[in-house]
């Protein structure tokens, strides 16, 4: 059995009287986006600070590679901590400092690194991230996402093992903070760390997620995947949910998968088994490819104009969508049968290459002398309620798809 990078083994911390986790067991491994949801003040910071040695807790222990930090010698330990690196809501650069300068700072503090291959490391990190050009300004001077990218930067400056983000996305509108969860899910599997996040985005956060661990009452009651997550029979699940999940998904306007998924029991509930229905499955193709050429805002806004296009012509004729991953959409044409439903999807692909990319393209602000390529692709999948899983069914129209529409360098081919 794989062991745990993290793990948590009874962990208690106590504030005078209150209990702020009880008890807490849980597992974190290596190289996983590992997600710890919860209520405010529910303990989630307090979890993170027992991660990097800021508390200690009364009772149980705390695990790296299955041994306890608390009996970690100095050179154990400080090895150890150089590996987790910490970035914070607000980012916390200095304003007084360069670009360069607050890359470079984890560096000289923490590092015996001579000038030159601190230097050496800065630049490396510039060109990693796509900061060369802004290296010599002050935070001040750069807009909120290219301040987020220096800040995961200095975070990544050490080349840790891990990092931890403490609400990332705090304070960000729609497209910006799905463009930070991209941003975070991108570097991830570019540097191989292991990131723990702490979030309320729900369920934006989930398309980014390997885990979520719940928090509640200062225990965990849940570890496992989003989809696990989504299906659990708890109060909390319910209750946290349901609380930050409206019954559109936040970035696209369309149902969330959780609510896509509600919708297709109710109808199942209520219609005789092996009514027909279809499946569609439209992926943006070269998804990350728009995100590191155009930037990760840009590429939210190509998403989210896609969405809202989906579920505008597929809803006009009876159909729900939802966000299904990443970049990829799904929906459902109820009482439909696979040749109609191949029908309206040559439908969409025409208008999709006569107006709608032009569409796209206008709402995410893409200028013509950027060259950049993507593709739409689509499947469909004929299925019967009840007759089989829907996850299931949208496997099969994966399998289903091939291109409706592409554009190259600002044009439609």
């Amino acid at each position: 059995m794989e062991q745990p990078l993290i793990e948590f083994r009874g962990v208690t911390k106590r504030f005078n009287n209150h209990t702020v986790l009880d008890q807490v067991d849980l597992q974190i491994y290596e190289g996983e986006v590992a997600t710890i949801v919860g209520k405010s003040g529910s303990g989630k910071s307090v979890l993170l600070k027992h991660i990097v040695g800021l508390l200690q807790p009364d009772k149980g222990a705390i695990l790296f590679g299955g041994k306890s930090i608390y009996k970690m010698g100095k050179k154990e330990w400080n090895r150890y901590i150089s590996g987790v690196s910490y970035m914070f809501q607000n980012n916390a650069l200095f304003d007084s400092m360069t670009v360069f300068d607050n890359i470079a700072l984890p560096l000289r503090q923490t590092t015996n690194l001579d000038r030159k291959a601190i230097e050496e490391r800065v630049r490396l990190r510039l060109e990693q991230m796509e900061l060369g050009e802004v290296e010599k300004k002050y935070p001040s001077e750069l807009s909120g996402g290219m301040q987020k990218r220096v800040a995961l930067s200095r975070a990544l400056a050490t080349d840790p093992k891990i990092v931890l983000f403490d609400e990332p996305t705090t304070g960000q509108d729609m497209i910006r903070r799905n463009a930070i969860l991209s941003m975070i899910a991108d570097y991830q599997k570019r540097f191989g760390f292991t990131a723990i996040l702490i979030s309320h985005d729900v369920p934006d956060v989930f398309f980014i997620s390997s885990r979520i661990l719940a928090l509640s009452e200062g225990k965990i009651i849940f570890q496992g995947t989003p989809e696990e997550f989504e299906t659990l029979q708890h109060p909390f699940q319910h209750e946290f949910v349901q609380s930050l999940e409206e019954l559109q998904e936040h970035l696209t306007g369309i149902y969330s998968k959780r609510n896509f998924k509600v919708r297709y029991q109710k109808i199942l509930s209520r219609e005789r088994p092996q009514e027909s229905f279809v499946a569609g499955l439209f992926t943006l193709d070269n998804f990350e490819g728009i995100c590191k050429l155009l930037g990760h805002t840009t590429g939210q806004m190509v998403l989210e104009s896609l969405g809202r296009y989906i579920n505008k012509h597929f809803g006009a004729v009876g159909g729900f969508s939802a966000r299904q991953s990443r970049s990829e959409f799904s929906i459902i044409l109820p009482f439909s049968y696979l040749s109609e439903a191949e029908q309206i999807l040559r439908d969409f692909s025409m208008e999709l290459q006569e107006e709608g990319l032009r569409i796209i393209q206008t709402e995410a602000r893409i200028y013509r002398d950027i060259c950049f390529e993507f593709a739409i692709l689509a499947g469909l999948a004929g299925g019967e309620f009840g007759a089989k899983e829907i996850d299931r069914i949208m496997d099969d129209a994966r399998e289903n798809q091939r291109e409706v529409a592409r554009v190259y360098c600002g044009e439609r081919r």
